[in-house]
C-alpha cells in the first residue's frame, strides 16, 4: 500500500514545517470538508495549525498528537490523538478525498492504535463519526472499535487496551 505515519521511521511528530502549511490546506479542502462542519482552511489557518501541532508535539505531557499520513511522499491526510481524562484518548481523522477508499485511513488508525496504546501509555480510545459518514465507521470497526451507539448527533466507538 506504502502508506505511513510521517515519522514512522523516527520519533512520531506533527506537519511542522513552513512548507506543510499548503499541504494541509489542501486536506483541509473539497469533499474532505462534509463531514468536518467546517469551512475550507485558508492558509492563514493552515500555518497557525502547522504551529500549533508542533507546539503540542513539544508539550509534556503532548496534550494531542496530529501525525501525517503519507502516500508515496505526498502528504495526504492526518490522523489525531487527543489526551482526555487519564488514560483515554480521542481518535479522529481526515484524508483528501482523492485517496478515500484505499486503506490509508484504516492503516493510519491501526498505527495510532498501537502508539497509543504502547508509547502514549493510554488504556482506552474513543472516535466518532456522523451517521451519513458509514465509511469513517467501517474504518474504525476494521481498527478493532466497537460501536457504543448513537449520542449528540455522532456515532461513538471504544476500544480498550487488549
Amino acid at each position: 500500500m506504502g502508506s505511513r505515519l510521517a515519522g514512522a521511521t523516527r520519533e512520531p511528530g506533527p506537519p511542522s514545517s513552513a512548507c506543510d502549511a499548503p499541504r494541509i490546506q489542501r486536506i483541509y479542502s473539497g469533499a474532505s470538508l462534509r463531514y468536518l462542519g467546517r469551512e475550507e482552511m485558508t492558509r492563514d489557518e493552515a500555518e497557525r495549525y502547522v504551529a500549533q501541532a508542533h507546539e503540542w508535539g513539544l508539550a509534556d505531557p503532548v496534550v494531542q498528537y496530529i501525525l501525517g499520513i503519507e502516500a508515496g511522499r505526498h502528504l495526504v491526510g492526518v490522523v489525531k490523538l487527543r489526551r482526555c481524562p487519564p488514560g483515554e484518548g480521542h481518535v479522529g481523522y481526515v484524508l483528501r478525498e482523492d485517496i478515500w477508499g484505499n486503506g490509508y485511513a484504516t492503516e493510519a488508525v491501526r498505527r495510532l492504535i498501537t502508539f497509543a496504546f504502547s508509547a502514549a501509555g493510554m488504556d482506552r480510545l474513543t472516535a466518532k463519526h456522523l451517521p451519513d459518514n458509514p465509511a469513517s465507521g467501517r474504518v474504525l470497526v476494521k481498527s478493532g472499535f466497537e460501536r457504543v451507539g448513537p449520542q449528540g448527533g455522532h456515532i461513538h466507538y471504544r476500544l480498550l487496551r487488549p
